[in-house]
C-alpha cells in the first residue's frame, strides 16, 4: 500500500515555462510558482512567499508549456519528488518538486483595448490542462474521471 502523498497549491508563474524532452521522446515542462500567505501580526498584516518548482510530463506538459507565461494564476495538484545527491563538497543535498497531476490556469481578464482570446478563452485554458490531465479529448467534458 502507498503512502498518501498529495498536495494542492495555488500561486502564480516567476517565470514563462521551460519545456524539454527526455531522451525517449517524452515531454516535460518545469516552471516555478509562487504562493502568497498572509497572516496577522501585532504590528500589522505580514506577507510570506513561498517558492515551487514543478514539472508536468507528457500532454500535461505540452498544455502547461502553450498556456503559461510568468504572472499566470494557476491550481496544482499533484504529488512531492525528493531527490537526494553527494555534491562535490561532499555533502548531501536535497530538493523537493511537484509533480504535478492536474493543472488548472485562473482565467484572463482581458484588457481594453485588446483582442478577443476567441475558442482559446480562459474557460478553454481550464478545460484544457483538466482534460488532457485525465486523459480524456477536450470534447467530451462529461467522462472526466474525478
Amino acid at each position: 500500500m502507498n503512502n498518501l502523498n498529495s498536495i494542492l497549491i495555488e500561486g502564480n508563474l516567476t517565470r514563462d515555462p521551460l519545456f524539454r524532452s527526455t531522451p525517449k521522446g517524452t515531454p516535460v515542462c518545469s516552471f516555478t510558482l509562487a504562493s502568497n500567505r498572509f497572516f496577522k501580526q501585532d504590528s500589522g498584516l505580514e506577507k510570506e512567499v513561498g517558492f515551487f518548482d514543478v514539472e508536468t510530463w507528457a500532454k500535461l506538459a505540452e498544455s502547461c508549456y502553450n498556456l503559461g507565461h510568468k504572472g499566470r494564476g494557476v491550481r496544482v495538484v499533484g504529488r512531492l519528488k525528493q531527490e537526494r545527491w553527494n555534491g562535490s563538497d561532499g555533502k548531501l543535498h536535497s530538493k523537493v518538486t511537484i509533480v504535478a497531476e492536474h493543472v488548472e490556469f485562473k482565467p484572463e481578464f482581458k484588457k481594453e483595448g485588446a483582442e478577443p482570446k476567441g475558442p482559446d478563452s480562459a474557460e478553454a485554458d481550464f478545460a484544457a490542462c483538466a482534460f488532457e490531465a485525465a486523459g480524456v479529448p477536450a470534447g467530451e467534458p462529461e467522462k472526466i474521471p474525478f
